[in-house]
């Protein structure tokens, strides 16, 4: 399978963190990161991936807006929040996700909120990383 090549995975690109962790599965299964920041219980894949998922598509996302914002010198008078539900979906024996984010950005105007919400999208790698393969339905709250 061919990977997608971004212009800004150029060798000139800075790496600013690397994730890792070790996963097990089973009743005693595991995710833990290499650093200690992570370590929880998984006693099933399921529903597990989807919420590890929605949790880390979030805070990336959260940072995007914080980020979007700054870039259009639009000040956050108080902490944005985002709740994410990710689902797992089976059709005809293909599974499938599909993600909502409903967005909330406290004491902007709407529209402004809105224009950065989406802008959002844009920076989040996350986001840039399911654009086109999965559903993506983002609310403004």
């Amino acid at each position: 399978m061919a990977s997608r090549k971004d212009p800004a995975m150029s060798s000139a690109a800075k790496l600013l963190f690397t994730g890792k962790t070790h996963v097990t599965s089973g009743s005693d299964g595991a995710a833990r990161s290499s650093d200690g920041f992570l370590d929880i219980k998984l006693a099933q894949p399921h529903p597990a991936a989807e919420n590890l998922f929605a949790a880390a598509w979030s805070a990336c996302y959260l940072g995007a807006l914080g980020l979007a914002a700054a870039q259009r010198k639009v000040k956050l008078p108080s902490e944005p929040s985002v709740d994410t539900a990710i689902d797992l979906n089976n059709a005809n024996g293909a599974f499938f996700l599909r993600a909502r984010l409903d967005v909330s950005v406290p004491g902007v105007d709407r529209a402004v909120a809105q224009e950065l919400i989406e802008a959002a999208h844009g920076i989040c790698p996350y986001s840039k990383a399911v654009h086109g393969n999965i559903e993506v339905t983002t609310t403004l709250v």
